[in-house]
């Protein structure tokens, strides 16, 4: 799930950007308001949810909110801020915001309204994602092979595999190129070595075909990878 977090405070910016990348969230931060409609402006890129400071410079983030909102743009927008009045609450979330965190905050706290805002939110995050017998939790974030007859088979991913297998199995049967991964499975100003995504397939086709599940992500040659959807009898 990709993040966008505008906050201009460096070491709150640092901190945040520190925990949510730790429970492996994809992260993109920026200081600037302006800086950051350019982010949500771009269509390479498909946020899952937006974290606003409401006083950042350029455009601030209640502007952005209210931008977002008059596109029709459904994206959940959590608001920080240290302005605690109840009329300050009023004016963000009638500004669009889908909840509003009032600083200073708990981290665990801030994760608490990530995880609601998700619950509340189903196309961020389906629960599971299953193809024939190949079940991706991503309440747990485990893949797992099942069947009526036999114990559930965990499938070990690093955090990038399971990132990548997670973007396929969403878009099954449809061409995903490099470019549309790297977009939305690295931090944007990343600078990966050129071979990086097919480094991830390789590892990732490796790790499938151990558990029974071989040649489910096909090269389509000058286009990119598909994700070819298993026999359920497999």
């Amino acid at each position: 799930m990709k993040i966008l977090l505008v906050e201009d405070e460096p070491d709150l910016g640092a901190a945040i950007h520190r925990v949510l990348h730790r429970e492996r969230y994809i992260v993109d931060w920026v200081q600037d308001g302006t800086e950051a409609w350019h982010y949500l402006d771009r269509s390479q890129v498909e946020y899952k949810l937006a974290i606003l400071d409401w006083m950042v410079p350029g455009t601030t983030g209640i502007e952005l909110c209210k931008r977002l909102r008059s596109r029709n743009n459904p994206l959940p927008i959590l608001m920080l801020t240290a302005r605690d009045r109840m009329e300050d609450k009023v004016a963000g979330l009638d500004a669009g915001a889908d909840d509003y965190l009032v600083k200073p905050f708990g981290m665990a706290e801030l994760l608490a309204r990530i995880r609601a805002l998700q619950r509340r939110s189903p196309q961020i995050q389906p629960a599971q994602i299953q193809s024939g017998n190949l079940v991706l939790d991503c309440g747990t974030r485990t893949v797992f092979n099942r069947t009526q007859s036999q114990i559930d088979q965990s499938i070990t991913l690093t955090a990038k595999e399971f990132q990548t297998l997670e973007y396929l199995m969403k878009r099954c049967g449809q061409v995903v190129t490099s470019e549309q991964l790297m977009n939305q499975l690295w931090e944007s100003g990343a600078e990966p070595t050129s071979n990086v995504v097919a480094a991830q397939i390789r590892l990732l086709r490796r790790k499938l075909a151990e558990t029974g599940y071989e040649g489910l992500i096909e090269t389509v040659h000058g286009m990119g990878y598909r994700f070819k959807a298993p026999d359920a009898s497999e």
